[in-house]
């Protein structure tokens, strides 16, 4: 499976996707796959241990995918003390639809298909579109499956101080199409406590990722309005 809309560059370990922007850490170390020609069975064992090698890192660099927007809020924020107006925001080209706060300003930032922030950056929305050769996210996994490679590649990164999963769930979007939903409480020394909302849906061989950052300090932590409005935000997430 690949996930990165890049080209490949030959190395003496494989083919390592090179991202036609500039690319977090993780980005540009993901293995690209090249599916075999033939399905191996039970007659060769070689091909089957090399296949799932490759799946398992597969899934790795999925994980690191749904990172990429929560790490755009490096700074801690006040929670808002007014309710959030949102407007509905929809990319035509690349094909989702979501409500973001109206007040919230577009930025650019390589590698982010969109991105809006509050003030500063420390409360954002980010998503991020790449091709992929599911049809489907369950052809790559349960949620609970991903929700666990998530969390674990959160707790592998150095700033992470402490990671944990609050809440998995899946609903349908258009047309029935399965959407996974996660939350999860992040502490990191790139900005304290944060809550993260985030969302994911394969559509027309494209991974869709949205990325929900609010900050959660323990002096000012996330209030019930704003969460409702976040999650409010999430469920919006969806093909056009």
């Amino acid at each position: 499976m690949s996930w990165l809309p890049s080209t490949a560059t030959a190395t003496s370990s494989g083919f390592v996707a090179t991202p036609s922007v500039p690319l977090p850490f993780f980005f540009s170390r993901l293995r690209r796959w090249n599916p075999p020609h033939i399905l191996p069975t039970g007659n060769f064992p070689a091909a089957t241990d090399e296949l799932n090698t490759t799946i398992h890192a597969s899934r790795r660099s999925f994980a690191f995918l749904l990172l990429f927007p929560a790490s755009m809020a490096l700074s801690p924020s006040s929670a808002a003390a007014h309710p959030i107006d949102l407007d509905r925001y929809t990319d035509e080209a690349e094909g989702f639809t979501l409500l973001k706060p109206s007040s919230w300003a577009k930025m650019e930032k390589a590698g982010a298909t969109a991105l809006f922030e509050e003030g500063k950056g420390s409360n954002s929305i980010g998503v991020v579109v790449n091709p992929v050769r599911l049809s489907s996210l369950k052809e790559f996994g349960t949620p609970k499956f991903v929700s666990d490679k998530l969390i674990q590649a959160e707790r592998r990164k150095e700033s992470t101080k402490l990671a944990e999963l609050m809440n998995v769930s899946e609903r349908l979007g258009h047309g029935g199409m399965p959407v996974y939903q996660f939350e999860y409480s992040l502490d990191s020394t790139r900005g304290g406590m944060k809550r993260i909302f985030s969302a994911a849906f394969v559509a027309s061989k494209k991974l869709y990722l949205l990325n929900i950052t609010y900050s959660d300090q323990p002096e000012n932590p996330l209030d019930g309005e704003i969460r409702t409005v976040l999650e409010h935000i999430l469920h919006s997430f969806d093909t056009t």
